[in-house]
């Protein structure tokens, strides 16, 4: 009897995994079927685009007549194009301190959106007006519109005779270096923080996608937690980073890549813009730019990520 059931419930139980190996073949069925669009669309269209560019980036020319040759254009792009390398080193360089002062500013916009004041919602909506107006037709009238303005503030400028900064400046190296006169305050400093408040109407417009993301990360965050902190007497500075800070750590994470890819694939990215210019003079030699261009961007976020990576806290569920 004692066997009999012993392997009752061994087939029970074998029926019972029978059953969960299929739940999660269903599962992972309905997941295919989930990207089967992306996947169709990526081998049917997108694939042999990467396949013809990479091509192209090893050919003299996309005519009929053009010949393999090889990394020819990569080593010419490197080492006697013009503005190449320089670009892309200004732009990385431009990148290094963007980031912080985005990440930074979406993340103290966040936390006081976060807070129960009236209008919130309103102000929510406010800061992310800009990424509305950043994409398609707005965004050509938009460069446009600031094309003009830089033209006829050039125009201006040589006209006065004028070197120093510009009038549109809300602030200049001067003011600062007057204000942090007895701090020992070095002029590379000086000079960023100027760039950055002079740029501040980039860097809210750069930030809206990074507030919500933060905003998301906040407000999944317990107010149980809190309600500890408070009752054991945390400060609100202490609980910011001792609690808040840690759990949006992942969307710093998230924010800081998305910066990257975002600043990297602008229309007004001075390196994209050369790679636009170059096509019309040798598509070839604008495919080996672009291509590499790809794999330093690549490269950089590999870094940022495995940097960021080391400093990510993830709340364990169990």
């Amino acid at each position: 009897m004692d066997r009999a059931k012993n392997v009752g419930t061994t087939s029970q139980a074998a029926k019972r995994k029978r059953k969960v190996v299929s739940l999660d073949k269903k599962k992972a069925r309905s997941g295919w079927w989930f990207i089967l669009p992306f996947l169709i669309g990526f081998l049917t269209v997108y694939l042999p685009i990467i396949i013809t560019s990479i091509k192209f980036s090893m050919l003299n020319t996309v005519a009929s007549t053009g010949h393999f040759i090889g990394f020819d254009n990569y080593i010419e792009m490197l080492t006697t194009h013009q503005s190449y390398t320089q670009t892309l080193l200004s732009g990385i360089k431009q990148l290094v301190f963007d980031i912080p002062a985005i990440v930074v500013f979406s993340l103290f916009m966040a936390v006081l959106l976060n807070q129960k004041v009236l209008g919130r919602a309103v102000f929510r909506a406010i800061l992310f007006v800009p990424v509305i107006l950043g994409t398609g037709l707005i965004d050509e009238l938009d460069n446009i519109g600031n094309t003009a303005i830089d033209t006829m503030k050039n125009a201006s400028a040589a006209s006065k005779g004028s070197t120093g900064t510009s009038a549109s400046a809300i602030i200049s190296n001067y003011d600062l270096a007057r204000l942090f006169e007895g701090m020992k305050v070095g002029t590379d400093l000086v000079k960023y923080v100027t760039d950055l408040v002079n740029n501040i109407y980039g860097i809210i417009n750069r930030s809206g996608v990074q507030l919500l993301i933060f905003l998301a990360g906040l407000q999944s965050i317990s107010p149980a937690i809190y309600e500890s902190c408070s009752i054991d007497g945390a400060t609100t500075w202490e609980t910011f980073w001792k609690v808040t800070f840690p759990m949006v750590s992942p969307m710093i994470l998230v924010n800081t890549v998305y910066t990257v890819i975002d600043a990297f694939t602008s229309q007004t990215n001075s390196m994209m813009q050369l790679i636009m210019s170059e096509h019309t003079n040798s598509e070839t030699m604008s495919a080996a730019m672009a291509w590499f261009y790809f794999l330093v961007v690549i490269l950089i976020i590999a870094i940022v990520s495995a940097v960021v990576s080391a400093f990510v806290f993830y709340q364990r569920r169990d």
